[in-house]
Protein backbone atom coordinates (compact mmCIF):
# COMPACT_ATOMS: atom_id res chain seq x y z
CA UNK A 1 0.00 0.00 0.00
CA UNK A 2 2.90 2.74 0.38
CA UNK A 3 3.90 2.54 -2.84
CA UNK A 4 0.51 3.07 -4.33
CA UNK A 5 -0.01 5.93 -1.75
CA UNK A 6 3.44 8.10 -2.00
CA UNK A 7 3.05 7.90 -5.94
CA UNK A 8 -0.35 10.30 -5.40
CA UNK A 9 0.43 13.57 -7.66
CA UNK A 10 -0.73 16.09 -4.47
CA UNK A 11 1.58 18.46 -5.92
CA UNK A 12 0.33 18.17 -9.01
CA UNK A 13 -2.15 21.63 -8.82
CA UNK A 14 -3.79 20.41 -12.15
CA UNK A 15 -3.98 16.75 -11.22
CA UNK A 16 -5.96 17.97 -7.82
CA UNK A 17 -8.24 20.36 -10.28
CA UNK A 18 -9.37 17.42 -12.09
CA UNK A 19 -10.41 15.52 -8.86
CA UNK A 20 -12.20 18.36 -7.75
CA UNK A 21 -13.62 18.85 -10.79
CA UNK A 22 -15.34 15.07 -10.63
CA UNK A 23 -16.38 15.58 -7.10
CA UNK A 24 -18.62 19.05 -8.32
CA UNK A 25 -19.79 16.72 -11.08
CA UNK A 26 -20.69 14.06 -8.83
CA UNK A 27 -22.14 16.51 -6.39
CA UNK A 28 -24.69 17.22 -9.49
CA UNK A 29 -25.34 13.81 -10.66
CA UNK A 30 -26.10 12.70 -6.92
CA UNK A 31 -28.63 15.88 -6.30
CA UNK A 32 -30.50 15.67 -9.74
CA UNK A 33 -30.74 11.44 -9.22
CA UNK A 34 -32.40 12.12 -5.37
CA UNK A 35 -29.81 10.79 -3.80
CA UNK A 36 -29.02 13.76 -1.50
CA UNK A 37 -30.97 17.11 -1.25
CA UNK A 38 -29.68 20.66 -1.07
CA UNK A 39 -26.34 20.45 1.60
CA UNK A 40 -27.49 16.66 2.38
CA UNK A 41 -24.29 14.71 2.37
CA UNK A 42 -20.10 15.43 1.73
CA UNK A 43 -17.67 14.64 -0.89
CA UNK A 44 -13.80 14.06 -0.70
CA UNK A 45 -10.94 13.05 -2.43
CA UNK A 46 -7.39 11.58 -1.02
CA UNK A 47 -5.18 14.50 -2.65
CA UNK A 48 -2.01 13.35 -1.14
CA UNK A 49 -0.82 10.31 1.41
CA UNK A 50 -1.04 12.45 3.85
CA UNK A 51 -4.10 14.96 3.15
CA UNK A 52 -7.54 15.10 1.50
CA UNK A 53 -10.30 17.64 0.55
CA UNK A 54 -13.41 17.73 1.29
CA UNK A 55 -16.47 20.17 1.20
CA UNK A 56 -17.07 22.55 3.21
CA UNK A 57 -19.89 23.22 5.83
CA UNK A 58 -22.69 23.71 4.71
CA UNK A 59 -22.24 23.46 0.61
CA UNK A 60 -25.27 22.02 -1.60
CA UNK A 61 -24.11 19.58 -3.43
CA UNK A 62 -25.75 20.97 -6.90
CA UNK A 63 -23.78 24.21 -6.44
CA UNK A 64 -20.13 23.34 -5.69
CA UNK A 65 -17.07 25.24 -6.47
CA UNK A 66 -13.12 24.32 -6.27
CA UNK A 67 -13.19 27.10 -3.33
CA UNK A 68 -15.52 25.82 -1.11
CA UNK A 69 -13.16 22.31 -0.63
CA UNK A 70 -11.68 22.54 2.81
CA UNK A 71 -8.16 20.51 2.73
CA UNK A 72 -7.35 18.49 5.90
CA UNK A 73 -4.13 16.37 6.86
CA UNK A 74 -4.92 12.90 7.81
CA UNK A 75 -4.48 14.11 11.38
CA UNK A 76 -7.80 16.13 11.27
CA UNK A 77 -5.87 19.60 11.05
CA UNK A 78 -7.66 22.24 8.63
CA UNK A 79 -4.48 22.58 5.77
CA UNK A 80 -6.51 25.49 3.85
CA UNK A 81 -9.82 25.98 2.53
CA UNK A 82 -13.13 26.77 4.61
CA UNK A 83 -14.41 24.66 7.25
CA UNK A 84 -15.03 21.29 7.02
CA UNK A 85 -18.46 19.81 6.75
CA UNK A 86 -19.51 18.53 9.94
CA UNK A 87 -18.69 14.84 8.67
CA UNK A 88 -15.15 15.54 8.16
CA UNK A 89 -13.91 12.72 11.01
CA UNK A 90 -16.10 10.07 8.52
CA UNK A 91 -14.28 10.63 5.64
CA UNK A 92 -10.77 10.78 7.69
CA UNK A 93 -11.91 7.69 9.31
CA UNK A 94 -12.24 5.73 6.40
CA UNK A 95 -9.06 6.73 4.69
CA UNK A 96 -7.70 5.57 7.52
CA UNK A 97 -8.98 2.07 7.62
CA UNK A 98 -8.67 1.84 3.44
CA UNK A 99 -5.49 2.90 2.40
CA UNK A 100 -5.98 1.79 -0.74
CA UNK A 101 -9.41 4.35 -1.11
CA UNK A 102 -9.02 7.58 -2.96
CA UNK A 103 -12.40 8.88 -2.65
CA UNK A 104 -15.51 8.91 -0.50
CA UNK A 105 -18.84 9.56 -1.39
CA UNK A 106 -21.51 10.36 1.55
CA UNK A 107 -25.13 10.68 0.52
CA UNK A 108 -28.84 10.59 1.84
CA UNK A 109 -30.14 7.87 -0.43
CA UNK A 110 -34.20 7.37 0.61
CA UNK A 111 -34.99 3.57 -0.88
CA UNK A 112 -31.53 2.33 1.13
CA UNK A 113 -31.90 4.04 4.25
CA UNK A 114 -36.33 2.90 4.21
CA UNK A 115 -35.10 -0.56 3.72
CA UNK A 116 -32.40 -0.61 6.34
CA UNK A 117 -34.97 0.91 8.84
CA UNK A 118 -37.61 -1.76 8.07
CA UNK A 119 -35.11 -4.48 8.52
CA UNK A 120 -34.89 -5.31 5.14
CA UNK A 121 -31.83 -6.96 3.74
CA UNK A 122 -31.07 -5.04 0.22
CA UNK A 123 -30.69 -7.83 -2.29
CA UNK A 124 -28.42 -7.71 -5.50
CA UNK A 125 -30.22 -9.03 -8.10
CA UNK A 126 -29.08 -7.96 -11.31
CA UNK A 127 -25.24 -8.40 -12.55
CA UNK A 128 -24.07 -4.86 -12.15
CA UNK A 129 -25.33 -4.69 -8.68
CA UNK A 130 -23.65 -8.28 -7.55
CA UNK A 131 -20.12 -7.05 -9.38
CA UNK A 132 -19.75 -3.27 -8.68
CA UNK A 133 -21.14 -3.80 -4.93
CA UNK A 134 -21.97 -7.06 -3.89
CA UNK A 135 -21.98 -6.91 -0.17
CA UNK A 136 -22.64 -3.60 2.54
CA UNK A 137 -22.04 -2.90 5.78
CA UNK A 138 -24.33 -1.26 8.30
CA UNK A 139 -24.23 0.39 11.25
CA UNK A 140 -27.03 1.58 13.86
CA UNK A 141 -27.72 5.25 14.35
CA UNK A 142 -25.12 7.74 15.56
CA UNK A 143 -24.99 11.54 15.54
CA UNK A 144 -24.20 13.08 12.50
CA UNK A 145 -20.27 14.28 13.08
CA UNK A 146 -19.43 11.68 15.98
CA UNK A 147 -16.69 10.03 16.44
CA UNK A 148 -18.87 6.70 16.74
CA UNK A 149 -20.59 7.38 13.49
CA UNK A 150 -16.82 7.84 11.97
CA UNK A 151 -15.38 4.84 13.89
CA UNK A 152 -18.10 2.35 13.40
CA UNK A 153 -18.33 2.94 9.48
CA UNK A 154 -14.95 2.65 9.16
CA UNK A 155 -14.65 -0.35 10.78
CA UNK A 156 -17.43 -1.59 8.26
CA UNK A 157 -15.34 -0.86 5.71
CA UNK A 158 -11.67 -1.58 6.73
CA UNK A 159 -9.83 -4.50 5.11
CA UNK A 160 -11.74 -4.25 1.97
CA UNK A 161 -14.68 -6.09 4.05
CA UNK A 162 -17.42 -4.04 2.21
CA UNK A 163 -17.23 -0.85 -0.17
CA UNK A 164 -20.59 0.79 0.79
CA UNK A 165 -21.77 1.26 4.55
CA UNK A 166 -25.47 2.29 5.33
CA UNK A 167 -25.67 4.79 8.50
CA UNK A 168 -28.38 3.93 10.28
CA UNK A 169 -31.41 6.44 9.79
CA UNK A 170 -28.67 8.81 7.94
CA UNK A 171 -27.18 7.58 4.89
CA UNK A 172 -24.28 5.85 2.91
CA UNK A 173 -20.45 6.01 2.63
CA UNK A 174 -18.86 4.17 -0.87
CA UNK A 175 -15.15 4.38 -1.14
CA UNK A 176 -13.23 3.24 -3.91
CA UNK A 177 -10.08 3.70 -5.91
CA UNK A 178 -11.09 6.61 -7.91
CA UNK A 179 -13.92 9.51 -7.55
CA UNK A 180 -16.06 7.32 -10.43
CA UNK A 181 -15.56 3.81 -8.64
CA UNK A 182 -16.48 5.52 -5.62
CA UNK A 183 -19.88 6.95 -7.60
CA UNK A 184 -20.60 3.71 -9.06
CA UNK A 185 -20.74 1.88 -5.49
CA UNK A 186 -23.38 4.65 -4.28
CA UNK A 187 -24.94 4.58 -7.75
CA UNK A 188 -25.52 1.01 -7.88
CA UNK A 189 -26.48 0.17 -4.45
CA UNK A 190 -29.37 2.57 -4.06
CA UNK A 191 -30.37 0.51 -7.52
CA UNK A 192 -30.63 -2.30 -6.18
CA UNK A 193 -32.26 -1.03 -2.92
CA UNK A 194 -35.07 0.37 -5.14
CA UNK A 195 -35.33 -3.26 -7.18
CA UNK A 196 -35.28 -5.13 -3.88
CA UNK A 197 -38.38 -2.51 -2.83
CA UNK A 198 -40.58 -3.39 -6.16
CA UNK A 199 -39.44 -6.82 -5.63
CA UNK A 200 -40.70 -7.02 -1.93
CA UNK A 201 -43.55 -4.80 -3.06
CA UNK A 202 -44.41 -8.43 -5.55
CA UNK A 203 -44.21 -10.46 -3.03
CA UNK A 204 -40.67 -11.58 -3.46
CA UNK A 205 -37.93 -11.96 -0.78
CA UNK A 206 -35.60 -14.46 -2.05
CA UNK A 207 -34.16 -13.39 -5.46
CA UNK A 208 -30.81 -12.65 -5.82
CA UNK A 209 -28.26 -12.95 -8.58
CA UNK A 210 -27.13 -16.47 -9.49
CA UNK A 211 -23.44 -16.51 -6.71
CA UNK A 212 -21.89 -19.09 -9.08
CA UNK A 213 -22.48 -17.12 -12.48
CA UNK A 214 -20.91 -14.12 -10.43
CA UNK A 215 -17.88 -15.98 -9.64
CA UNK A 216 -17.43 -16.46 -13.38
CA UNK A 217 -18.02 -12.68 -13.89
CA UNK A 218 -15.11 -12.15 -11.12
CA UNK A 219 -12.66 -14.14 -13.38
CA UNK A 220 -13.60 -13.70 -16.83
Amino acid sequence: MTDRLTSFDQLDPGHVADQLDQLIAVGATAVQQGLAQASGGNLSVRTGPDEFRVTGKGTWLNKLRPEQFATLSMGGDVIDGPTPSSEWKLHQAIYAKRPDARAVIHVHPQFSLLLTALGKKIRFITQDHALYVGSYGQTKYYTNGSDELADTAAAELAGGRHDVVVLGNHGIAACGSSVDQAFRVALNFEEAAKLTYHALLLGDEDTIFPPDELDILRHA
